[in-house]
C-alpha cells in the first residue's frame, strides 16, 4: 500500500490530533496520504488546508465514494448516523468511541457489513504502556479483586470551552459518564473478558450544570474475581487507576502518571509516555489492519458489548 486517500467526518480536537498523528505515520512507511473532511461549516479546520486537509465538504452530497477509510469523528449521537449514510463511501472506518449512544444501540444491526471492510471503534487506553503492560505480564487468574476509578473535573477537560457547551454535558449528544468514560470498560474488558453478572448505580450528585449523569459506580462479578469500577466528573484531582488485589501482591496500574507500583514488593515502573505516543500506537495498529496484517479487535460486536457493560447490562 503506497496510497491512501481518507476523509474526517468533523475535525475537532481528536480529530486534528489523529489527523497530524496519522499524515506522520503515512510519512514514514511511504505512504502518500490524502484528507479531505466533512464540517457543517466550511471555516472549521480552515487553517488545515493545504497543510493537512485536502478539501473540507460541507454537503455530505457531495462527499467523493471512493475513499479508502472514512474516520467518524465527531459527536457520539451522530456516530451511527454517519457510518450507515456514508457506509458506501469508503472500503474500511475508524470510528471514534463509544459505537453509538445508548439509546440507538439497536440500530446497530440495521447496517449490512461487509466482511471485507474494517469497522474499528477507537479505544486507546489499550495502548498506553501501562495497559499493554498488564495485558503481557499480568497473571489474570491469581486476581481476587480489582478496584478502578476514573476520577476528572469536566470543566478543566478543554480549556477555553464552556463545558457546558459540549457534548459531554448532555445526554442526548451522548455525554454522561457511562459513555463519556467507556474506555474504563473497554480496558477491563480487554485484560479480564466479560462478567458474569453486573450491577450499576449513577446519577447526578455535584453543582455542575450539566444534563447527564456526573457519576456512574459498578460492581461486576466474575466466576473468580469481583472487580468494582468508580466514574465521576467532580474529582477536582485527576485519577485513572487500576487496582489489582492478587494472590501474591497489589499492583495499581497509574495511566495518568504512567507508572505500576507492586506494593508488597515495594517496586515501581515508570514508563516515558505522552498521549501521543499511546494514540499512534493505536492507529499503527489500525493501519495493520487495512493492510491485512492484522485482525481487529475492537469491532462492532466488540463495542456493542462494551456499551452493554456502561448501561449495566449483559448480554
Amino acid at each position: 500500500m503506497n496510497k491512501l486517500k481518507v476523509c474526517f467526518i468533523g475535525v475537532g480536537s481528536i480529530a486534528r490530533r489523529h489527523i497530524e498523528n496519522f499524515y506522520s505515520i503515512c510519512q514514514d512507511k511511504k505512504i502518500t496520504l490524502t484528507v479531505d473532511a466533512l464540517r457543517r461549516h466550511k471555516g472549521d479546520g480552515k487553517e488545515y488546508i493545504n497543510r493537512y486537509i485536502n478539501q473540507i465538504y460541507t454537503d455530505i452530497e457531495k462527499l467523493p465514494d471512493n475513499y479508502d477509510v472514512i474516520f467518524i469523528t465527531n459527536p457520539t449521537e451522530f456516530h451511527l448516523e454517519m457510518l450507515r449514510k456514508l457506509h458506501n463511501h469508503a472500503q474500511h472506518f475508524f470510528i471514534e468511541k463509544p459505537l453509538t449512544s445508548y439509546k440507538r444501540m439497536e440500530e446497530t444491526f440495521k447496517i449490512k457489513y461487509r466482511n471485507t471492510s474494517v469497522y474499528y471503534i477507537a479505544c486507546p487506553l489499550r495502548y498506553t504502556s501501562v495497559i499493554q503492560y498488564l495485558k503481557e505480564n499480568l497473571d489474570v487468574d491469581s486476581v481476587i479483586s480489582v478496584r478502578c476509578i476514573c476520577s476528572s473535573y469536566l470543566p478543566d477537560w478543554r480549556p477555553g470551552i464552556d463545558y457546558r457547551q459540549t457534548y459531554s454535558a448532555s445526554q442526548d449528544l451522548g455525554g454522561g459518564v457511562r459513555m463519556d468514560l467507556i474506555h474504563e470498560w473497554d480496558y477491563i474488558k480487554f485484560l479480564f473478558g466479560k462478567p458474569e453478572n453486573i450491577f450499576c448505580t449513577f446519577g447526578k450528585k455535584s453543582p455542575l450544570e450539566v444534563q447527564c449523569e456526573d457519576y456512574a459506580v459498578y460492581v461486576a462479578d466474575y466466576k473468580d474475581k469481583i472487580i468494582e469500577l468508580h466514574l465521576d466528573y467532580f474529582g477536582r484531582k485527576a485519577i485513572r487507576e487500576i487496582m489489582m488485589i492478587t494472590n501474591r501482591d497489589t499492583i495499581i496500574g497509574d495511566l495518568v502518571n504512567n507508572k505500576i507500583q507492586y506494593l508488597k514488593e515495594n517496586r515501581e515502573i515508570r514508563f516515558q509516555e505522552e498521549r501521543n505516543d499511546y494514540q499512534k500506537r493505536e492507529l499503527k495498529h489500525f493501519l495493520s489492519m487495512i493492510e491485512g496484517k492484522a485482525v481487529c479487535d475492537n469491532g462492532i460486536m466488540d463495542a456493542y458489548q462494551t456499551l452493554l457493560l456502561a448501561q449495566g447490562e449483559i448480554k
